[in-house]
């Protein structure tokens, strides 16, 4: 059985999902639940650190922590797939590079390729 980490926003504000090691936001507002799926059938485990409006999340082979799963993807509530910086602040997108070169976010920008 693949192994799944549903995440809920149950409190009254937004709080981020940051997915490491890419570093990948996805913003989720009161009431959402997502779900970080891994890509492959290997034996995923998941570690999290919550902090102030911030869950970090990585997923790691076998439990290693020196082997970080990079293949996944965030589901939003109806399964639908959703991409870094999904439902983020207008304020945090105004100094994001535009078009295909885009490759990777952080918490507060999207970083181009090249």
């Amino acid at each position: 059985m693949k192994s799944t980490l549903p995440v809920e926003d149950a409190g009254d504000t937004n709080v981020c999902l940051f997915i490491e090691p890419y570093g990948e936001d996805f913003w989720m507002k009161p009431g959402d639940a997502f779900k970080v799926v891994p890509l492959s059938d290997d034996n995923v485990q998941f570690s999290v650190v919550v902090a102030k409006d911030l869950f970090t999340v990585w997923l790691y082979q076998d439990g290693d922590p020196y082997n970080a799963l990079l293949d996944y993807e965030v589901t939003g509530t109806n399964g639908e797939k959703l991409a870094c910086g999904h439902q983020r602040r207008p304020t945090l997108m105004a100094a994001e590079p535009q078009g295909p070169e885009l490759t990777r976010c952080d918490h507060l920008t999207c970083v181009s390729a090249g």
